[in-house]
Formats: C-alpha cells, sequence, structure tokens
C-alpha cells in the first residue's frame, strides 16, 4: 500500500522515513548499476557512491554534524556534491547551496546569516573559496576531495572524503522527523541578501509516493544533468537515483555538448528553462543528432514561447512537459505532452492543471477571489508550501496567510481548470496608459522573423517613470530595427506595449539558475 504525502506528515519521527534515507536504500539495494556518470567521463556505481556517502555521513557526524546545524556547499555538478547533500541530510542537517555566480561578500553573508557549521567545497569551487573563505568567521571549511593545499593565502581545509575512509558504510542512527529542516533554499535578491525559503523533511518527502520510473520499454530514466544541481537539477536527480535510474553529469549548460551527450549517453530524460531550450533549437548540431532515446524534455522557471514550444515538439517529438513551481511551494502545476493545445487569451500556453493536493485560486489585490478567465495574482495551498523565509518572520506575514501562499505571479484559470501565467507581479512594468506584463511582448516579438531571441524589461528614468525596453538577439542574416519592432508591436498589441529602446546583443545574459538576467540589462549602460 502507498502512502499518502499527509499521512506521512502525520507520522511521529520514529516511523518516518526521509526522501535521503529512501534514495540511498535504493542506491544500497541495487550495488552493480550505474548511478553517476561523471562530467569527464568516469562512472560510479550505485554501491561505490552509497558507501561514500554514508561513510561521509558518519565523518560528518563526528565534526558537528546534526540536527538542527547548517552544512552549506559550494559546489558544481559534481559526484561529490550529490554525496554531500545526502550525506548532510542523513546527519540530520539542513543544507544551502551557494550559488554561482553571486559575489563573494553576498555568499558570505548568507553563510553567515543561515548559522553555517561546516562549509564544504568541491573542485570545481577551489577557486571560488579564494575570496570566499577571508570573509568567513566561524564555519569549519573542509574539501570533498584532493586539491591543492591552498587557494591564495587561504587553505581549503581538510580532504574530508579522504578523512571518511574508515567510517562504517551504513546509515548512521540519526532519526530524523518530518517537521526538521531539509534545505534553506535562497531566491530573489535583487538588492541584498536573497531570502532563505525553509523547506522541511516532511514536504520533500512527499515527492517521492511516485517514482519517477521509466518508459513503457522498462528501461530505467538516464538523466542529463546539465543545469546547476544545486537547482531544480537536483531535484530530478534524487527522483531519478531513487526510481533506480541514472544521472549523467556536465558542468554547464553548453548546447552543442548537451546534444552529443543525448546521443552518446542515450538520455531519457532532459530537463531545460526555456531560453536554454531555444539554444538547442538554434544549434547546428541539432538536425544531425539522434535524439530517439529521448522520453521527456521538462521545461519550466520562466515564461516559454508558444511557438518555439511548438517548434521543440516537432523536434523532439510529443515528449514535453511543462512544470510550474517555486521554491515557496515546490510543484504547483504540470502539462503533459497531450495537454500541449491548451491554447489561452492571445495563443498563450498553459502551465498545466494544479498537481493533486495542490489548491489554486486567482485573487484581486485586495484578497477577493476571482471568477474563471478572471486574472489576477495565484495564491497557492498545499502540504509542500515552505515552513517560512528564514528568520524573516515579517517576509513571511507578507506571503502566508491562513496556509495560502501568495506566489507573486499573475494569471487566470480556464473553464477545464488549467492555469495560465501572465507574469511576475515584479515584473509588471507600469507606463502611461497601463501595465506592460513582459512575456506577452516577448511572446509576440518572438514571432517576428527578425527575432531570434529576446527579452522585454523595465528601465525608470530620472523622474521614475518606466518605459519598456527590448534586448534583441537577431535571426541569421536580419538587423531588426527599433521602429520596425515597434510598429509589429503596435499593430498587434498597441501603442502602449511598444518598446521605446531596442538593444541588438549576441546572446541574452542569463542568471546562473539559466533565467534571462533583466537586471544586468537594466543595470547595463545605454548603447
Amino acid at each position: 500500500m502507498v502512502t499518502t504525502h499527509q499521512e506521512e506528515v502525520a507520522m511521529t519521527d520514529a516511523e518516518f522515513v526521509s526522501a535521503p534515507a529512501l534514495i540511498l536504500r535504493s542506491l544500497f539495494a541495487d550495488p552493480d548499476r550505474r548511478a553517476i556518470t561523471t562530467a569527464d567521463g568516469v562512472v560510479i556505481t550505485a554501491g561505490e557512491f552509497a558507501a561514500a556517502t554514508y561513510r561521509l555521513a558518519h565523518e560528518l557526524i563526528a565534526r558537528g554534524a546534526t540536527r538542527g546545524t547548517t552544512v552549506t556547499l559550494l559546489t558544481g555538478n559534481t559526484a561529490e556534491a550529490l554525496s554531500a547533500r545526502y550525506a548532510a541530510w542523513l546527519a540530520g542537517a539542513r543544507i544551502v547551496n551557494l550559488y554561482d555566480g553571486m559575489s563573494a561578500p553576498i555568499l558570505a553573508e548568507i553563510a553567515a546569516s543561515v548559522d553555517t557549521t561546516i562549509l564544504l567545497v568541491d573542485a570545481e569551487r577551489f577557486a571560488g573559496a579564494a575570496e570566499l573563505v577571508p570573509l568567513l568567521d566561524g564555519p569549519t571549511v573542509l574539501a570533498l576531495g584532493p586539491g591543492p593545499e591552498t587557494v591564495g593565502a587561504e587553505p581549503i581545509g581538510e580532504d574530508v572524503i579522504a578523512a571518511s575512509a574508515d567510517r562504517p558504510a551504513e546509515p548512521p542512527a540519526v532519526r530524523i522527523g518530518p517537521d526538521d529542516d531539509l534545505t534553506i533554499r535562497h531566491t530573489g535578491g535583487t538588492t541584498g541578501i536573497p531570502k532563505g525559503v525553509r523547506g522541511l523533511h516532511g514536504a520533500y518527502r512527499g515527492a517521492f509516493d511516485v517514482p519517477y520510473g521509466g518508459g513503457p520499454d522498462g528501461v530505467p530514466p538516464r538523466l542529463l544533468a546539465a543545469t546547476p544541481l544545486a537547482h531544480l537539477a537536483g531535484v530530478l536527480a534524487d527522483l531519478v537515483l531513487y526510481s533506480g535510474g541514472s544521472v549523467v553529469l556536465q558542468r554547464s549548460f553548453d548546447p552543442g555538448e548537451v546534444l552529443a551527450a543525448v546521443e552518446r549517453e542515450r538520455i531519457t530524460d532532459l530537463w531545460v528553462l526555456p531560453p536554454l531550450l531555444y539554444r538547442l533549437l538554434d544549434h547546428p548540431a541539432l538536425g544531425r543528432t539522434d535524439l530517439s532515446s529521448v522520453r521527456r524534455v521538462a521545461y519550466g522557471g520562466c515564461a516559454a514561447s508558444p511557438s518555439r514550444v511548438r517548434e521543440a515538439i516537432k523536434v523532439f517529438g510529443p515528449v514535453l512537459v511543462s512544470g510550474y513551481g517555486q521554491s515557496e511551494a515546490q510543484n504547483i502545476a504540470m502539462l503533459l505532452p497531450h495537454e500541449h493545445d491548451r491554447i489561452g487569451h492571445g495563443g498563450q500556453l498553459s502551465v498545466g492543471r494544479p498537481l493533486p493536493g495542490v489548491e489554486v485560486m486567482i485573487r484581486s489585490t485586495d484578497g477577493t477571489d476571482l471568477p474563471t478567465g478572471e486574472q489576477g495574482e495565484i495564491h497557492v495551498r498545499s502540504a509542500t508550501v515552505m515552513a517560512g523565509y528564514w528568520k524573516r518572520p515579517d517576509l513571511t506575514a507578507e506571503v502566508l496567510h491562513d496556509g495560502w501562499l501568495n506566489t507573486g505571479d499573475i494569471g487566470y484559470l480556464d473553464a477545464d481548470g488549467y492555469l495560465y501565467l501572465t507574469d511576475r507581479l515584479k515584473d509588471k512594468i507600469i507606463v502611461v496608459g497601463g501595465h506592460v506584463y513582459p512575456s506577452e511582448v516577448e511572446d509576440l516579438l518572438l514571432t517576428h522573423p527578425a527575432v531570434a531571441r529576446c527579452a522585454v524589461y523595465g528601465v525608470r528614468d530620472a523622474e521614475q517613470a518606466e518605459h519598456v525596453h527590448v534586448a534583441v538577439v537577431p535571426a541569421p542574416g536580419q538587423r531588426p530595427e527599433l521602429e520596425e519592432l515597434r510598429a509589429f508591436v503596435t499593430a498587434h498589441k498597441g501603442r502602449m506595449y511598444a518598446p521605446e529602446v531596442l538593444r541588438i546583443v549576441p546572446e541574452i545574459p542569463l542568471t546562473p539558475v539559466g533565467k534571462p538576467d533583466k537586471k544586468l540589462l537594466r543595470d547595463a549602460p545605454a548603447d
């Protein structure tokens, strides 16, 4: 009998089995299967990985990791990073990822704010530790594997994996409860320290009630993790490893390398943000790549162009799955391959129907529930909604009310219960005459033959009035002009939506998680 998430949360600490414990049990039970393929092509079996992780968990406990402590990771897409996550969880500690792309002072402030007990650094981030370590005060710094003894003038720390070699290859006797902290995941942060989202073991455990299984051919899932494990790729890796599959790691997202890995490794599952999907579609190697192994291309994280999604379906087949979620709520809605014909106002693609156990309401700014089809703020209630923001009860009170989370997203539900996103509330551009939601203009511009990729964003003038700007990557052989695009947008959407400034760029800059970096575009000097 399958235990529901609600029943799982209601269990006592003694009965509760955490997600990391389940993952390691699955790996240990099938020791000869291939679990991890590193970015350098090294294959690690499930038994090897599980044994190393259990040993590391015991070593971390000996060094102070326990329930209520924080283990912070400065890691890349490595097997050691995955092992460290599981080991810290098995020890009872919460984990915090320090994201690539943030400045060392901000990372140091984050590490201090979450009360870091141990900082773990892998080989991919030894260089980054040079700036960070001198700014830290308090945590024990340990290396995940051999490396140079020093980075700059500061020691990295002892190789904790080597130190764990004599520890037992068995689960530590640590009792983890559903209300224990699993993670603090940082989000936002255009100024100052990003908000820390508290995730609990009980909420995360619910995702494993339905295994992330293989296809009808019985082949276990084979995930390519080319985006940071610190974000959704890590969650998918957890589900795949628990379900008997394997994970192929890449250091970063390069479209040519991704396509080569899909063919070489017979990848079945791929996760991309929409801008990364477009890069795959535009890569010259796409037409000569064998994509026959691919069973699922999951995408989400920001608005997707309907026309480009249709193009992707033609290329990959009916395997696209749209996921809508947030750090504060985990998964909210999903659009399955056969549902990609769900089109809303203005040709907008649905993000899917709310998942079982997830309630969604559309409300006005004064909290009034809005009827079907009317646009407003998306509110969510489920067992996976965050426990709150770390040490910020004021911010928690702003978004959590009676169990309902105000997502900060704008959207509506249709008569069949499908959810459509208009935009992020904070990305709304307030112009003379009304509001402009960037994704609406982006979706339109991507249908223009001279536009390959684009990002629309608001810029304030000296009098704090907002103006619509657009950065465009031209289609091959094209050079769009501002007046041309203004006329196109005006004809289809109205003058209010027309961009006032056009920047031609070779690529749309992306944040470390792969979303268009509109803050960078906004802050860049005018051409």
